[in-house]
């Protein structure tokens, strides 16, 4: 079977579930305390940040530590349990393709919708900050320029994360342990972002650029020089490890 036709039959299997609805949920309940807080914003002078600046920043820094991961959790355990439901995945290997292959599709999938998500944000960020304005009598929108790069980057810097949720949602087939072992795995990033070794530890790298992003943008701080070379080789080796772990593993219990 050729890949395309293998994500259309993905395709046609999510527009018959509700995951398309979590992806709304997250958005609205990121941006809403945002826009009640709002005048929070006009108390940053001792950072030097400008209030629509920090209103971005202050939004979206949820969304990369906490809301987005767990966004990825919960996606790769819903993924997983369109399959199950119905004996769906024994279906799916009988079809004349490789475990490997659907994989990655499956794989290909959660990132496509975890940039639907990522872009849904962006829309609620400007719906936030178009009612910030009415509320403050400012002016709190952002270049879409400027605030497009942003959320490319962010969802960027998450395909090594989104790599590890869905090896972890493939090797561990119970559906609450693998949920619980996932979100486990947001928790340390608070911590080790502020180590040397933040690079080999994938679920930082959302929240690290948001924060190198802050500082850039802000006069009283000092953005420190991001390695890339060892981010980008340790983001590259982490992910084609936890894919080549994904597809030995899947379906790998129904095949036998």
């Amino acid at each position: 079977m050729k890949w395309t036709t293998l994500f259309q039959v993905e395709l046609t299997k999510i527009r018959r579930s509700k995951i398309l609805l979590l992806l709304i949920l997250p958005s609205l309940i990121l941006w809403i305390p945002n826009v009640m807080n709002s005048s929070l914003n006009f108390q940053m002078d001792d950072i030097g940040i400008s209030p629509e600046n920090s209103f971005l920043i202050q939004g979206f820094m949820g969304l990369a530590w906490f809301l987005y991961p767990a966004f990825l959790v919960v996606l790769t355990v819903m993924l997983w349990q369109t399959e199950r439901s119905g004996r769906g995945i024994v279906k799916m290997l009988s079809l004349p393709a490789s475990p490997s292959a659907f994989s990655l599709v499956k794989f290909l999938l959660l990132l496509g919708l975890s940039a639907i998500q990522v872009f849904f944000s962006v829309v609620c960020y400007y719906g936030a900050a178009f009612a910030a304005s009415r509320l403050n009598d400012y002016d709190f929108l952002v270049s879409p320029l400027f605030v497009g790069r942003f959320a490319f980057f962010l969802w960027l810097t998450c395909i090594p994360m989104a790599a590890l949720f869905w090896m972890i949602s493939t090797c561990i087939r119970t559906s609450v342990f693998s949920a619980a072992a996932g979100l486990a795995l947001i928790v340390p990033s608070v911590l080790l972002i502020n180590t040397k070794i933040w690079f080999l530890y994938p679920v930082c790298y959302p929240f690290y650029y948001l924060i190198h992003e802050y500082s850039k943008l802000a006069s009283t701080m000092t953005p420190d020089e991001l390695p890339l070379a060892p981010w980008i080789l340790s983001a590259a080796a982490f992910t084609v490890a936890c894919l080549a772990a994904s597809c030995i593993r899947f379906g790998k219990k129904e095949i036998q």
